[in-house]
């Protein structure tokens, strides 16, 4: 199934889907308007398809966009919403780096791919390649984790981490 809600933050419009089934198993969103959206879930569908996660998209409402929105305002706290994440499809390493970043990596704070890769015994370009393949945008703040040179990379655009960032008061990497 999956879930769509428009809000609005900034001054600009946010449009947040959900898919799920009994927990949520991706999300993604746009900036730039309900068609772009329509391509997101097409990436996230072959995303979680990729990784035998079988997606309806048949719409119903809830209220997990809402706590999405919630998480990306700073109402609720990251790390709380981790219950409703399904982690089907994710690897046992990929669910480590995004349980300890979620959990370690505080709204308003950001972390380098080094530091983060050094908390987990790994390498940075590891970490890299599960920010990248993050199927929990915004609960999962894979935003927050950035180049010791500069903002980094982001999927689907560099522009909505520097928003998200600017959003959560951090200064120093959005400029």
């Amino acid at each position: 199934m999956i879930s769509i809600e428009k809000f609005e933050i900034f001054g600009r419009k946010i449009w947040i889907a959900v898919v799920f089934k009994e927990r949520i198993d991706g999300i993604t969103f746009s900036l730039d308007g309900y068609e772009y959206l329509m391509e997101r879930i097409n990436s996230l569908k072959a995303l979680l398809e990729r990784r035998k996660v079988s997606v309806n998209l048949a719409e119903e409402k809830t209220e997990y966009p809402r706590i999405v929105y919630n998480v990306l305002v700073g109402d609720i706290e990251n790390q709380d919403v981790l219950r409703f994440l399904s982690f089907r499809g994710v690897t046992s390493f990929e669910k480590k780096v995004y349980e300890v970043l979620t959990k370690k990596v505080k709204r308003g704070s950001v972390i380098t791919y080094g530091e983060l890769a050094k908390m987990l015994s790994t390498s940075p370009r590891a970490v890299g390649n599960a920010m990248k393949r993050n199927p929990y945008p915004i609960i999962v703040p894979c935003h927050r984790v950035v180049l010791k040179s500069g903002l980094g990379n982001y999927t689907p655009k560099r522009e909505y981490k520097q928003f998200l960032l600017e959003i959560e008061g951090v200064k120093g990497w959005t400029s």
